[in-house]
């Protein structure tokens, strides 16, 4: 049962959404249909509340070397208001979560993230201070995360402060074609629609202070807004509401957008225990800079080297049914070749679509597989997503 619920819950219950449990929070998973929340994101513009991923803030005069110490990417290499994609791993190379690091503007300190953008000087450059880093862990990470950096920077003797402050935040993901427009219009100047893919600015929504990023999880432009918790309901309601009336969307439009894309989800197609994967593995080799010593960087070095014995891929059947989560992928002739992690009817493309892990023999483009479905082998083909071209 989950108990933890975002600052907008009356708002979506009022709105009629349908709730599920996710991560240890009540989240809506529609509000009219997928289908209807899927397409507008595709052709205009939906909202979603995302309050329920985790905001850990850490500044003062070691934050860099804890932040790189911790997370795969080279974090080194953000100026106030970048943000990079990173994977957090464990001594072996495992993906214990995946994260965006954003760099705040120097002298931020930790607890005050939130509540510190209304004194923010708008030219981020100008900042005095330690460097301060708010990153993102995935829905329920947020309490195991902050435990992870705390103790860290405890035995290394780090000088530096960490805070959970995913109470103090909410999230909201403004995506679509319109995005760009939809903020132009929510923002009285034009930092915002000039952001760069991973950049953010602070910016008034509405009258509301908000750190905004170009960034987003569902392969359209788009950018997510983040505010006081106790503002949301006024930033939701500059786009959902008149004149703008974006389509609020919920978790299982956020699936199948992201399915449709091939973006990872933690905890389903990488955890630890379940489904434990590196991102060599997962294809987001990308995301690690071995010029760095984070905590597994020996593991993932020798992997690189040596290569892995399965990659993460999308697979399209060729026949009718739909591939979910635990299916297995065959040769077509009952050889086990891999098995799916995620699955879904593309709303899109209107065609069965998976992503999972296959052996590197058969996972290049256009070979040819089976999906055990129900008990029958389905034909269908090894796509590298994104599925759509975006």
């Amino acid at each position: 049962m989950s108990d933890r619920r975002t600052p907008l819950h009356e708002v979506h219950e009022e709105r009629g959404a349908k709730f599920t449990d996710f991560g240890g929070w009540q989240m809506p998973v529609e509000f009219d249909s997928i289908r209807e929340e899927h397409a507008a994101v595709r052709d205009s513009l939906g909202v979603f509340d995302v309050s329920h991923m985790g905001e850990i803030e850490v500044s003062g005069p070691d934050a860099t070397a804890l932040m790189n110490r911790l997370t795969t990417n080279d974090v080194a290499a953000l100026g106030p208001g970048d943000s990079q994609y990173a994977a957090i791993t464990d001594e072996e190379g495992v993906m214990l979560d995946d994260t965006v690091v954003y760099r705040l503007p120097d002298g931020i300190e930790v607890g005050e993230g939130a509540e510190a953008l209304a004194g923010l000087d708008r030219d981020l450059d100008a900042g005095s201070g330690d460097p301060a880093y708010l990153f993102v862990p995935n829905a329920g990470h947020d309490e195991q995360m902050y435990d992870r950096w705390v103790d860290y920077r405890d035995e290394a003797g780090l000088d530096a402060a960490v805070a959970n402050a995913t109470d103090d935040w909410a999230m909201l993901a403004v995506q679509g074609p319109d995005a760009a427009d939809a903020l132009d219009e929510a923002t009285p100047t034009d930092r915002v629609v000039g952001l760069s893919k991973f950049e953010a600015t602070v910016a008034a929504v509405d009258g509301t202070d908000c750190w905004v990023a170009r960034t987003g999880y569902t392969g359209e432009d788009g950018f997510e807004v983040m505010c006081p918790a106790g503002d949301v309901a006024a930033v939701w309601g500059a786009f959902v509401d008149a004149p703008r009336e974006a389509q609020p969307c919920g978790l299982g439009a956020r699936d199948t957008l992201r399915t449709e894309m091939g973006y990872l989800l933690s905890g389903q197609d990488f955890d630890p225990e379940t489904e434990p994967r590196s991102p060599y593995e997962a294809r987001i080799g990308f995301v690690v800079k071995l010029d760095t010593e984070f905590v597994g960087r020996d593991a993932l070095e020798a992997q690189n080297e040596e290569g892995v014995d399965e990659r993460f891929v999308g697979v399209r059947l060729l026949e009718r049914g739909v591939p979910r989560s635990g299916y297995a992928v065959t040769d077509g002739d009952l050889t086990r070749v891999g098995q799916l992690t995620s699955g879904t009817m593309s709303p899109t493309l209107d065609e069965p679509i998976g992503l999972g892990y296959l052996h590197e023999r058969y996972a290049d483009p256009s070979t040819e597989v089976s999906v055990v479905v129900r008990g029958d082998e389905k034909r269908a083909e090894v796509v590298i997503p994104p599925f759509l071209d975006r």
